[in-house]
């Protein structure tokens, strides 16, 4: 039997696992998005389901303050003593720490840690949490280094002093360090090369949690950058899980290249197992990841095929995501359906949060169908469905009003290019858009009422990859969005959508 990579798909990087009983629980990065740091639960590694998100409250984090790509960095989760912990970096503030009973219910608020550096993790044992993270600050002259230290899990308080225990391979990037005891050695795991192609997983070991730790003569364990299948790329930043059955698993980010070994999709979660060789821990196929993977589990796996939303609960379903800090007064659940309240904050815009709500997309090969009523009543009234990257790449599809006219745009944005790809006069009405994706392109389509579906154009995927994006850690949402120009009567205009729909053929 055989399980397909990625296990979670669409923007979800730097994954980290736990077990408590027979249940696994995995969160990833979230970045500028709310709510924040999405936690999966599975019972068999390769069916994933997202039961909840860490970040659930406006002031947990100061989520007003993240840019694109800032936010929340590289959490690790763990379980200890009945009680599960998430720790993170905010990017440009630090580290915290969470904590939750349940971790599909509410978390604490954090706790700010002592310690900084990025990528953050715990590590229990003997009634005491030991905290690491990458370093490379003035105490160390500059170089990188992996630094540990015990700590206080309730205060952030560092205990004794913090000290740094390995500077990895030299391949740059050192970063995403866990500590793991198995047998007789402490394993210290790390990320080097960057995260993209040259991306890797390297491994030190010691007989002492403080060191000295030693560099595994095969790093790295894993890593994709020689794959000339060209298959799965960018493959590193791991955590290791052991089963039931005592087998050893890394689960970590990876990408599928769309097209010329870009990604629109951006970093995904894969499984990979591991195997212990004299002593040290290594991918089992030859030091890489791959797409079709042998798995003699019991379970099947079971690809989603998609979302379907009706807006008929009040409840936000899980998957949804608002940029920043929402308004929530924006948006309103009525039963049989979402009104959006335009906003003055454009969704081009890199601070605030427009009104904007969307879903990680999940497969090259998918159709988005949404339906709703525009009720524009000032020049400048928009609304409608984007493909989003960063407030500097992404593609719309909208109605517009201009003086008493009504008109259907497509609009790509990449960079300083701007290009209005497509603009119709069209009725009053029901507006239904569909967008067809495969790996090369976003077609556009449009109805009103019950008419016939008009071509609006295409649209390449590369120019939303975020290789071409530069310094992109995220990866396309597909969502719905209402903005104005002028804010006068802004609370008689609303937008009402009636249908999301979002679906493709599941992992290639």
């Amino acid at each position: 039997m055989k399980y397909q990579n990625p296990i979670i798909r669409g923007f979800n990087p730097d994954p980290s696992i736990c077990k408590a009983g027979g249940n696994y629980y995995l969160v990833t990065s979230s970045f500028e998005y709310f709510p924040g740091i999405p936690i999966y639960h599975s019972t068999d590694l390769v069916n994933w389901e997202q039961t909840g998100n860490c970040i659930t409250r406006e002031n947990q984090l100061p989520m007003d303050r993240a840019q694109a790509s800032g936010g929340i960095w590289a959490p690790t989760i763990r379980f200890h003593e009945g009680m599960f912990y998430v720790t993170a970096t905010f990017s440009g503030i630090g580290n915290f720490i969470i904590h939750a009973a349940n971790p599909a219910g509410e978390w604490s608020d954090p706790v700010w840690t002592e310690m900084d550096g990025i990528d953050p993790s715990m590590f229990f044992e003997d009634g005491k949490m030991y905290y690491c993270a990458n370093d490379c600050g003035s105490r160390w002259r500059g170089t990188e280094g992996i630094s540990l230290a015990e700590m206080d899990v309730n205060t952030g308080k560092v205990i004794g002093e913090i000290r740094r225990i390995w500077e990895g391979t030299g391949g740059g990037f050192l970063e995403a360090p866990h500590i793991y005891h198995i047998g007789d050695w402490y394993y210290l795991m790390a990320a080097e090369g960057g995260t993209h192609f040259g991306h890797m997983t390297t491994l030190a070991r010691s007989r002492d949690i403080w060191g000295t730790y030693e560099g595994c003569p095969q790093n790295p364990v894993l890593t994709n950058r020689n794959d000339t299948s060209k298959q799965a790329l960018c493959c590193g930043h791991a955590d290791l899980v052991v089963d039931e059955h005592d087998n050893l698993w890394f689960v970590h980010l990876g990408t599928r290249p769309a097209t010329d070994s870009l990604s629109h999709l951006g970093r995904e979660t894969f499984l990979t197992p591991a195997v212990l060789f004299d002593g040290w821990i290594r991918a089992a196929d030859g030091g890489r990841a791959r797409i079709d993977v042998e798995w003699s589990g019991e379970a099947g796996q079971v690809l989603p095929v998609g979302l379907d939303f009706d807006f008929s609960g009040k409840k936000w379903e899980k998957p949804w995501l608002f940029l920043r800090r929402p308004d929530m007064g924006k948006y309103c659940r009525t039963g049989d359906c979402l009104i959006l309240r335009p906003s003055m904050v454009k969704i081009t815009d890199k601070i605030n949060s427009p009104t904007f709500t969307a879903v990680r997309q999940m497969d090259f090969d998918c159709e988005t169908d949404i339906s709703f009523v525009f009720d524009a009543r000032q020049t400048g009234d928009e609304a409608g469905a984007v493909i989003y990257l960063t407030p500097d790449f992404m593609y719309r599809i909208f109605k517009c009003r201009e003086e008493d006219e009504n008109y259907l745009i497509v609009e790509k944005i990449a960079g300083d290019f701007v290009q209005t790809a497509y603009r119709e006069k069209i009725a009053d009405g029901i507006v239904h858009i569909k967008i067809k994706a495969d790996r090369l392109n976003y077609e556009f389509y449009y109805a009103i009422n019950e008419g016939s579906m008009h071509f609006a154009g295409k649209a390449s995927t590369r120019f939303l990859s975020c290789e071409l994006a530069g310094k992109c850690f995220t990866g396309a949402l597909i969502g719905i969005y209402a903005q104005m120009r002028k804010a006068t009567d802004a609370e008689a205009r609303y937008y009402c959508f009636r249908q999301f729909r979002t679906g493709g053929k599941g992992t290639e």
